[in-house]
């Protein structure tokens, strides 16, 4: 009887033991699980395009913002200037390219002017021409004196020479009205600068007001009203906190039958009631360790093997509360894996 009592006993704690190891046999050959595993969300860097001093400052660490809300606004008279001498210039440029139209206009008039004179002189010295030659006949002949002709023959070289005189005339209007081409491609180059300027111009002003890229909240705040600020200089940050993953790092030896899709369930430490489902996104393309400042230098002579950790993504399922959630929380990742 003592004996039997005594198997009862020992029954009554061993029982419970062989059960909970069972099941967490059972749990080891279903499920991977690491508490290496951190909330994570893009942080994006606010930062001027311009320089400037702050005249308004809108936002203060720890709020909210909606996509394109106004942060925080640059002085913005110095770039408001270059706008209005910007335009200034297109307009000169513009009219320049006016007034070159209606000079070619006008030498076009001339150079057609020209060019009737010379058709006109071309006559008459082909008029000549034809009384010289019956003069000549008729000098020959004994009928006509000796002077009507020297007068024909001075009249030819007069307008020989008043044909060379209008064709070099029509020739110079010719190259005044091409030259107008050319500067009117020059001042087309120039107002296209200008253009291209005052784009530039409006850019700048519209960089004086610095917007919210996406939805999220400020934080890590480091500027103040008044302040100077250069392009690259970091203002604050805004945490997209609307879109949290997990960064889970399990060791290299589970990843075995790991697979994109693959259901997981996320307990956050700072939450211990609050259980999260989401899946398998992707695998980081290396270790942990490769991407490091000062990866490990394996090829000496003291080399201890130590178990390597792969950063897997998990995204939460689309309706997840994530009011409460924190980029960099602590969590703990458990993937079911068969």
């Amino acid at each position: 009887m003592a004996r039997f009592r005594t198997f009862i006993i020992s029954s009554l704690f061993v029982i419970p033991v062989i059960v909970a190891v069972s099941f967490w046999l059972i749990d080891r050959q279903h499920y991977e699980s690491t508490d290496n595993a951190y909330l994570k969300a893009n942080i994006i860097l606010i930062s001027p395009k311009v320089q400037g001093y702050v005249s308004q400052l809108l936002v203060d660490d720890n709020q909210a913002v909606q996509q394109g809300e106004l942060l925080l606004t640059i002085d913005d008279r110095d770039f408001q200037a270059k706008v209005v001498q910007a335009e200034s210039r297109i307009n000169e440029e513009k009219a320049h390219i006016q007034r070159l139209h209606a000079q070619k206009t006008s030498q076009h008039s001339h150079v057609a002017a020209a060019t009737a004179n010379i058709a006109a002189v071309q006559a008459r010295r082909e008029q000549i021409q034809k009384d010289l030659r019956r003069f000549d006949e008729l000098i020959n002949r004994g009928s006509a004196s000796k002077q009507t002709l020297d007068k024909i023959q001075s009249e030819s070289k007069q307008s020989a020479a008043e044909l060379a005189s209008s064709q070099a005339t029509a020739s110079a209007e010719q190259g005044a009205y091409g030259a107008f081409d050319n500067e009117i491609s020059e001042s087309a180059a120039k107002l296209e600068i200008a253009q291209a300027e005052l784009q530039l111009a409006k850019l700048e002003l519209e960089h004086t007001q610095i917007k919210a890229p996406v939805a999220g909240v400020i934080g890590n705040k480091g500027v103040q009203s008044g302040q100077l600020v250069r392009p690259g200089m970091t203002l604050a940050h805004l945490v997209e906190s609307q879109k949290i993953w997990v960064e889970a790092n399990f060791k290299e030896t589970q990843l075995e039958y790991m697979r994109i899709g693959q259901a997981a369930t996320i307990k956050v430490d700072a939450y211990p009631d609050l259980e999260l489902t989401g899946k398998v996104d992707s695998f980081a393309p290396a270790s942990g360790a490769e991407f490091s400042l000062l990866p490990a230098e394996n090829a000496t002579g003291n080399f201890t093997k130590i178990v390597r950790r792969v950063p897997v993504k998990i995204v939460l399922d689309t309706g997840a509360d994530v009011s409460l959630l924190k980029s960099g929380l602590s969590v703990e990742a458990r993937v079911k894996v068969n």
